[in-house]
Formats: structure tokens, sequence, C-alpha cells
């Protein structure tokens, strides 16, 4: 059994930082306050082992909106046939592009991926438009949790603009329509949604479809609102996660009695995503 499940894990390699954020990387590095170093997926893999860690590793696919080479679907799903014991993976899939859909289909079916990734502030789409139901429904019959960026980004954060991206893409209400027109999907809101943490906090206990990830954070900075539901009222829809290789899984996991967890901390950092991804855990 895994120490934990970091359900919020981007690649480390040349192809997502160099190529998928490349322009974006410096900014974002500064805003992390870190050194935000390529790996190989060896070394990538190394870490996760040497954390006892399960990491949800995520593809990206942003291309229509930045012009930026995507990291594929099937570039993750070769990884975790490598390193099954380190990684799982969720697909993306760019909404702009005509064979979304079907291509969420394929990375499901032939490649095994077992959720879907998005980011509507650097993808630079509203969600909850109709004309994007069809991914919707492709995530709900197969049962894929879908792992939304809400709230502010570091992605190009700190230089005029925001490196292009818009904030009210990525507005949690705009996931709350989705969940309530979807019923059968699972909605895991990225970040717990900072600054607009208490929406995502009032949809998840309006709807049991909506999950929170505490990716992104270390603990002491974590609102105490967040906090509270998440050893409390929502203990079990609450996901732990990193945000590596911008933060350090390790690291947050040496701090995480800051968050005050107390009896609930295994139910936060494996059993809820155990659970959320169909896995028994030994």
């Amino acid at each position: 059994m895994p120490r934990a499940i970091d359900f919020h894990v981007h690649c480390s390699t040349a192809e997502w930082l160099e190529g998928s954020i490349g322009p974006m990387l410096e900014a974002t590095a500064r805003y992390f306050r870190t050194e935000v170093r390529v790996r190989t997926v060896e070394e990538m893999a190394e870490e996760y082992r040497a954390w006892d860690l399960l990491g949800v590793l995520l593809a990206w696919d942003a291309e229509t909106a930045t012009g930026q080479p995507p990291l594929t679907n099937d570039r993750v799903a070769e990884i975790c046939r490598a390193y099954p014991e380190q990684f799982v993976g969720f697909a993306s899939v760019d909404p702009h592009k005509p064979d979304a859909t079907e291509e969420l289909d394929r990375a499901v079916t032939e490649l095994g991926l077992r959720g879907l990734k998005i980011h509507p502030q650097v993808q630079a789409f509203y969600p909850d438009e109709p004309r994007f139901d069809p991914l919707w429904d492709v995530c709900e019959q197969h049962s894929l949790p879908i792992v939304v960026h809400v709230g502010q980004t570091g992605l190009g954060a700190g230089v005029r603009g925001g490196s292009g991206i818009a904030y009210d893409f990525g507005r949690p209400m705009l996931m709350d329509t989705v969940a309530a027109r979807h019923p059968g999907l699972t909605v895991v809101m990225a970040h717990f949604g900072y600054p607009w943490h208490l929406e995502v906090l009032a949809s998840a206990m309006h709807k049991t479809n909506v999950w929170v990830d505490l990716s992104g954070w270390r603990p002491k900075y974590v609102p105490e609102e967040v906090k509270r539901d998440a050893r409390g009222r929502l203990s079990d829809r609450f996901v732990w996660g990193s945000d590596y290789p911008m933060l350090d899984p390790g690291r947050i996991l040496d701090e995480i009695s800051e968050l005050g967890l107390g009896d609930k901390t295994d139910d936060v950092l494996k059993h809820n995503a155990a659970r959320l991804l169909g896995l028994e855990l030994s």
C-alpha cells in the first residue's frame, strides 16, 4: 500500500516543461518560488518510488489556445505501462479540436487511461457551454472522473497580461453547472478553487458528484475553511495532490499535520482517491 496517492501530477520531462508550457515556464517557476527541474521519466519514477507514492499522471493538450505541442495521451499511457506501481494516467483533450470526443474515448478504451484533466483557463473555453456536453457524456459513459483546474493559476503568472490567460474561464460555478446537468459525472475541483474556495465547498456540499483536491498548496497556506471541511463534513470527498513538479510531494507530506486532518488523514491521503479510481489498496 502506498504512503499516499498524489492525485495531481504533471510530467517533469522536457516534453511538458519545455514543450507544452515552455513560454510560461520561467514565470511559473518564479510564482512557485522553486526550481522546476527537467527530469527523465526514469528519474521521475524513482522519485515517486522513494516517496512511496502512487501518482495520477496528467496528459496535457492546450494546443489551440497556446500553440504549444501536447503531452499526448499515448505518451502518458506509455509511462504508466512502464511504471504501473508509480503512476496511473488521466487523459487530456483539446476541447476545440473536432476529434476531441473520439480521442477521449480512444484514450479510455485503447490506452486504459482512468480520467480526464482539463484546464479551462489555459485551454480558453467555458466548460458549461452546451457544445462541450459530448465530452462530459463520454466521461459519464465510462465513469471517468474529471480533474478540472479552477481558481487562480501559477502558469504564466506575474507578467503583464498573465501570459494571455484569462481567469474567467476557471470560475468554479461553471463546473457546478456541468455537475448539475450531468449527475453521473464526477468533478474534482483542483486546488480548491482559491480565491473562490467557498464556492467550491458550497458546490461540494450541494452535489455529491463534486470533489475537491488540495494540490498546489503547502499545508500551512491552505485556508481554514478548507481545512475544516477536509477533516469534517466533506472528509469523504477530498483528495490530496502535490502539483508536482511545481511543488515537492515529499516536503508537503512532511508538513501534512499542519492540515489538522486528525483521524481523517489516511482518508484524504489515499482511501478517498483509491475509491474514486476503483483501486484496491493491498
